[in-house]
This record gives structure tokens, sequence and C-alpha cells, in this order.
């Protein structure tokens, strides 16, 4: 038999929206009353914005500026032109609330609008391809702050433009700055290009001695820049993990087959080197040749996960075509309900972004499936998943591992066995319980700049 389906629509008992309580670092709620935050401005600087596609990020900064109001803080967002954007989807884009203004500020991607038969120069992406942002965003974010009075700078990486134009903002007006850094700006081998590195590093540097606040979503990040930057206090440091939202599952609901193959997707990218697949592709060889596994009894679905092409030549290779099908991107509603049909989902992290924790497994908790999570136990992933439950945690590099670990995890799911992750461990990982902590962070850094009541 198969497991049973789990419906993922709005669970019961869920707090109302005026009584959630303040997730302390942890993740855990306080005791105490929640302070509500004054009311005040800020500027949030974000490459990733509907209508770009392709990156979870965009949920981060949407989410933020879905919420931030409930909370008193009304924000301006200063976005790139849809032009430099490699996929646009309009989906999301009314999800923007009404009362947030969008402004789109000049900015071209050298390698699409600058580049002659695929060449440019490489002053032109430094520190990435959008560097002509800053012509456009920062006399756009200057206009903004004096018109809206704003009260403070929120910038938000991957994309170190964004990074740069926030600082180059602090700088001119003198506004506090808050900088969402997420995950580690810059490693000891990445960004791989020399110089780049070395642009990165020295942005970097600026984010440590001028942001008022720096925001991380895993402790492992906290912990490297504290040692990276001994200068570094933990007061300004914020763990702000991501999340889901609850109103995105609104409908969503699993259809299963009942008697059908067991089936195992992984949603999103997949990176050749933070998240390679193939000792997981080989132990699927191995798994099949010995007769444990096959198209009869599992697919594994990789959807979207972009390097298609490298990936489809180790699956030829090894004669797993059969198990392992590459599909299309979706929009994000449909992806999560794609994910809901999915009998169990795969996560897959290597060692070196044990510091990390992929974005999508918030969702994966939050849909209540079995986890196959290919990840180092040591990390933070793996805390994550000891903590809410449902996962079967494999090192990702350990091609015995996953042979002895996969057939036994097809079975559970196949029989309804593996446990499911905690509906009450996730729900203190909403996106609404996000936006209200960076609320009380907003605040409390306009509050200490302001001179003390005599």
């Amino acid at each position: 038999m198969t497991a049973p389906c789990q419906v993922v629509g709005p669970q019961t008992g869920t707090q109302s929206p005026g009584t959630d309580a303040v997730p302390q670092s942890d993740g855990r709620s306080p005791a105490q009353p929640r302070r509500l935050p004054v009311p005040g401005r800020v500027l949030v600087v974000a490459y990733h914005f509907p209508p770009q596609a392709g990156s979870s990020g965009l949920l981060r900064s949407l989410k933020f500026c879905r919420y931030l109001p409930e909370f008193g803080w009304t924000p301006t967002v200063l976005t790139i032109h849809p032009r430099a954007y490699d996929q646009v989807n309009d989906s999301q884009l009314t999800e923007i609330s009404a009362e947030v203004e969008v402004v789109r500020a000049f900015g071209l991607d050298a390698r699409r609008h600058l580049s002659i038969r695929g060449a440019y120069p490489p002053a032109l992406a430094l520190p990435d391809r959008w560097a002509s942002w800053l012509l456009g965003a920062v006399p756009a974010g200057l206009h903004r702050i004096k018109k809206h009075d704003i009260d403070v700078i929120f910038t938000t990486f991957p994309i170190a433009s964004a990074v740069l134009i926030g600082y180059l903002l602090h700088q001119l007006t003198g506004k506090p700055w808050v900088v969402d850094l997420r995950d580690s700006m810059t490693e000891d081998e990445y960004p791989k290009d020399i110089r780049t590195r070395r642009v990165y590093r020295w942005i970097e540097g600026k984010v440590i001695r001028h942001a008022s606040k720096i925001l991380f979503t895993a402790p492992g990040a906290i912990r490297m820049y504290r040692q990276r930057y001994p200068q570094l206090n933990a007061e300004r440091c914020l763990l702000l993990p991501n999340g889901y939202d609850e109103a995105d599952f609104a409908g969503i609901a699993a259809q299963c087959e009942p008697g059908r193959k067991i089936r195992l997707l992984h949603s999103g990218l997949i990176y050749p080197w933070e998240r390679d697949p193939r000792p997981f592709f080989r132990a699927l060889a191995r798994l099949k040749a010995e007769g444990q596994i096959s198209q009869e009894t599992l697919s594994v679905e990789l959807r979207a996960c972009g390097s298609e092409a490298e990936f489809q030549k180790d699956v030829a290779a090894l004669g797993i075509g059969d198990l392992v099908h590459f599909l299309p991107a979706l929009p994000y509603r449909a992806a999560l309900q794609d994910a809901a049909n999915a009998d169990a989902l795969l996560l897959l992290q290597a060692e070196c972004c044990d510091h990390q924790v992929p974005a999508k497994a918030y969702e994966y908790l939050r849909l209540q499936k079995p986890v196959l999570a290919l990840i180092t136990a040591a990390g933070d992933t793996a805390s994550l998943l000891n903590q809410a439950g449902g996962g079967t945690i494999v090192d990702l590099a350990d091609e015995d591992a996953i042979c002895q670990a996969l057939p036994n995890f097809v079975r559970q799911v196949r029989e309804g066995t593996h446990p499911l992750p905690s509906i009450a461990e996730c729900r203190v990982f909403s996106r609404r319980n996000q936006a209200e902590r960076l609320a009380h962070c907003l605040r409390d850094v306009v509050e200490s700049l302001r001179p003390a009541a005599r």
C-alpha cells in the first residue's frame, strides 16, 4: 500500500493574525507579550523581486514587504528593471501590496546587453553582471529616501550590486543600514574568479564596518563571520531563517494515486559543486543492477535543476534514464502543488555548505512529506531536520551509505511508516513571524540612534 495522502491546506489551531508571538533566535516564542514597533519607513534594496523568476530568493524580499506593514513599517522597494532578469513570471506580482511602492531602476545584464558575440570587458561585471544597476539605483534611492523620509536602508544579498547600492546610499544619506546577508558572501574559494572575490571581500568588509545589523539564515554562517571578523559582536548579528508563507499553501492538497511507484522529487536548482548529485546517481545505478529498485518502483524527478545537459550525460552513462527524469520549471504555486503530489522529497547539500540551509527545506517541512536529505549530519540543515522531524539523513558524498539507506527509505514511504515533519515545529518558520522579527530589528536600530531623552 502507498502512504496515505497528507492534506496540506490551512491547519486548524493556527494563531490569528493579531496574536503571533515573536520567535527568538532559536525559532521559539517568548512568554512575554510582544512590543509593537513604532511606525517607520524602510527602503528595501533587492535584486530578486517579482516578476523575476527562477530563484527562491525573491520570496524572502516579497514576503517581508507583504507583512512588514502589519507591524508598522512601510516598505519602498528599490529593484532592477525586469529587462535584467534571465527569466520573468508575472504570477507573483499580485502579491505586492498596493501600499508598497516598487521602483524599478535602470540596469542591464552585461552578459546579455553589453556583450559582443558573447564577450564583454570584465570591468563591466564587477562586482557582478548587474553593476550598471548602480547608475539607476543610487539616484533613484536618494530621491525616495528624501521624498519618503526613509528611516532605515535594508539590503539583501546574494546579488553583490544590491549590497553595494545599500552601502553607497548609507554613506550619502547617513541613514542606518541593515544588511540581510543570509548566507556567506565569500568563501576561501568563492567567488572562483580571484578579482571578483577581492571585490566581494571589499564589499563584505564595508558591511562588517558600517551595517547596524547583519542578518543570517543559519547559525553556522554567524559563527563563520564572527571568526573571520573578530570585531563583529553577537549583538550586531541576527539569526533570521528562511521560511514558508501559510497563505501559499491554501488549497494545496496531495493528489495521490494508490498503487503507483514512489515519486521522489527535488524541486529547484542543483549546483554541480555544492549539491553534486553524482554519488546519488551512482548509488541508483548500483541498486538498479542489484534489482533493489526499478522503474516500476521508483521515479526520481529533478524539476528545474538548472544543469540538465550536464546531468543528463551522467544519467545516460550510468544507464538510469528510466529512473531519473528531468522536468521543466513551474510557477511557484504550481511547483508547490507538484511537491504536494510527490510521495517524498529530496534535499541535496554538500559538506562545504554546512553553514547554510536550502530555502526549500522549510517548504518541504510544511508539506509534511518524508524527506530524503543527502546532507552531512553535522550541518545546519541536519539540525533543522532533527528539530522538525521527517528526515532520513545520509551524507551526499557517501555512495555506499546512500545504497544502504535508499531501499529502506523507499520501503517506509511505500508502507506509510516513515516519520513526517511536525507541523508544530514548522509553524515558527512562517514568513509572517520572520517579518515581525525584522520589524523589531528595524525599530531597535532606529531607536538606538535617537538621542537619549534628557
